[in-house]
């Protein structure tokens, strides 16, 4: 008698595997940004002249004297530099950092509110920044260029849901609940987050720099506004968080 019964075809057959993670695993809107950002930054820095370049953060740049500048004696610039300013960077040391920042606080919140949401999310959040920093710079001739305000909003949407309640992670940032204000203050890990972003940006204020040699100022208070912006008002934007799926993912966990 034969004991063994399996048809040989089929114990020889290899178990299947799952296919591979993407490297990348960003929501559209995040690598959209990442994507224009970076390729506004590789414009400007091959393919424009000094005079053009000029022009370009003239042009496209936050410049609060223009608010104190009778409209007969500007252009039109003061009613879309509020926003424009959010895609011009400085230098590739500048762009390098928002971008990592932007993947790591807007892959939650992209994923949490969805991407016609993100982009009214940024468009504000980038006006607040600026706001802020023209109540605190009125009537200066200051250029404010960069992402780190809408970053430092999303930093704030974030510290709304996406940081774990407890030590054990049990799922994907972007479903957890989201947290009233009370309930975000009352969480270790967000209120310890916030302090020490309020500290290096203190810091950033009274001259301190925390990266590269500090010759280049950085617009702490745009950072401010942007942060205040979305850790408060969050919940416009927010919706209701998606069941969570069958299988693990935690691409967009944040740890602190």
């Amino acid at each position: 008698m034969n004991e063994h019964s399996v048809e040989p075809q089929a114990a020889m057959e290899p178990p299947a595997t799952p296919p591979p993670a993407p490297i990348f695993n960003l929501p559209g809107p995040v690598l959209a940004a990442l994507g224009l950002l970076g390729l506004i930054y590789a414009v400007q820095s091959t393919l424009l002249s000094g005079n053009a370049l000029d022009w370009l953060f003239f042009n496209f740049g936050f410049i609060p004297l223009r608010y104190i500048t009778p409209l007969s004696e500007q252009g039109p610039q003061l009613f879309w530099t509020p926003i424009t300013y959010s895609l011009l960077h400085g230098s590739i040391e500048h762009i390098v950092f928002n971008g990592l920042w932007l993947m790591a606080f807007g892959t939650p919140v992209a994923r949490r509110i969805g991407t016609f949401r993100f982009l009214v999310f940024w468009v504000l959040s980038a006006v607040a920044s600026a706001a802020l920093h023209a109540a605190l710079n009125w009537g200066e001739a200051t250029l404010l260029i960069g992402a780190s305000g809408v970053v430092s909003g999303l930093m704030g949407a974030a510290c709304r849901f996406a940081f774990p309640p407890e030590q054990r992670i049990t799922r994907p940032a972007h479903l957890n609940p989201r947290l009233s204000m009370v309930e975000s203050f009352r969480s270790r890990t967000v209120v310890a987050f916030i302090l020490f972003w309020f500290v290096g940006n203190i810091l950033i204020a009274v001259g301190v720099p925390l990266i590269g040699d500090g010759s280049q100022a950085i617009a702490w208070d745009a950072h401010i506004g942007g942060f205040i912006f979305g850790f408060a008002l969050f919940g416009l934007f927010d919706r209701k968080p998606p069941e969570p799926p069958p299988t693990s993912e935690t691409s967009d966990i944040l740890q602190s």
